[in-house]
C-alpha cells in the first residue's frame, strides 16, 4: 500500500474479487485467512458491502456476492460495447458479414454489440440482445473452448446451422482480459465458411482485447 491509497478500500475490492471466484460462497474465518487479516476486521468489511447489496450472507453465514454488483454490471456492457466497435467494424466490412461480440451471462452467451456491414445485397439479421445457450453456436463454443483451454490452433470455432438453418458462423475467444468472458464473431449465409474467414476473427478478437485491457 501507498500513501494515496486506501487499505480498507483495497480490502473490500479483495473480498468481492475472493467471493466472485467461488460458487459456494466463503465464510468468515475463510475470508480471514485469505485476506491475512482477523475476522472483526472481515466482519466490518462484509457489514460495509452488505449495506450497499454487493454481498449477501445465507441462513448459514456464508458470503456470497450480492445482487447490487448487477447493477454495476450493467454498466460495463455499454463501455465493452463502445471498445469493441472498431474493431467489429473493420471486421464486417472486410468480411462482408455481420460482426458481432459475445458476452457470457449467466449460462447464456448474450450479443452485446453487433455491426452489419454495409455494402452487401443481403446478410444476417442479427441483433444485439440475442441470447442463446452457450454449447450452441460459434460464439458460444469459442467461450467454453477458452474456459476448456482446449481451443489449441487454429484458435476459432466454426459452427453451421445451429442457431438458424443455412447460417453459418465463425468465433473466436477473448483472452487475457480480466474479468471480461467473451468471444468476437461473425455469421453468414452460407453453408460453410470461406478458409481466410477465421484467422480474421482471431484477428479481430486480439484487437478487441488490447483496447479492453
Amino acid at each position: 500500500m501507498t500513501a494515496e491509497t486506501s487499505q480498507t478500500l483495497d480490502r473490500g475490492l479483495r473480498v468481492l474479487k475472493l467471493l466472485a471466484d467461488t460458487d459456494h460462497g466463503l465464510t468468515v474465518t475463510e475470508l480471514s485467512n485469505k485476506l491475512g487479516v482477523n475476522r472483526t476486521v472481515v466482519y466490518r468489511l462484509l457489514a460495509t458491502l452488505e449495506q450497499h447489496a454487493l454481498v449477501r450472507r445465507d441462513l448459514g453465514g456464508r458470503a456470497r456476492v450480492g445482487l447490487g454488483v448487477l447493477r454495476l454490471g450493467r454498466q460495463v456492457h455499454p463501455l465493452v460495447r463502445e471498445a469493441a466497435l472498431p474493431a467489429l467494424r473493420s471486421l464486417a466490412e472486410d468480411i462482408g458479414a455481420t460482426a458481432h461480440l459475445t458476452l457470457v451471462d449467466g449460462t447464456e452467451a448474450l450479443a452485446v454489440a453487433v455491426v452489419e456491414p454495409s455494402w452487401t445485397d443481403y446478410h444476417v439479421a442479427y441483433r444485439a440482445g440475442f441470447r442463446h445457450p452457450l454449447d450452441r453456436g460459434a460464439a458460444g463454443r469459442a467461450i467454453l473452448a477458452a474456459r476448456r483451454q482446449g481451443l489449441g490452433e487454429p484458435g476459432y470455432m466454426l459452427t453451421q446451422g445451429e442457431l438458424e438453418a443455412g447460417a453459418s458462423g465463425a468465433a473466436a475467444p477473448l483472452l487475457g482480459v480480466t474479468g471480461v468472458e467473451g468471444s468476437v464473431g461473425v455469421v453468414m449465409l452460407a453453408d460453410a465458411v470461406p478458409e481466410r474467414v477465421g484467422p480474421r476473427v482471431v484477428d479481430a478478437a486480439r484487437e478487441v482485447a488490447e483496447a479492453l485491457r
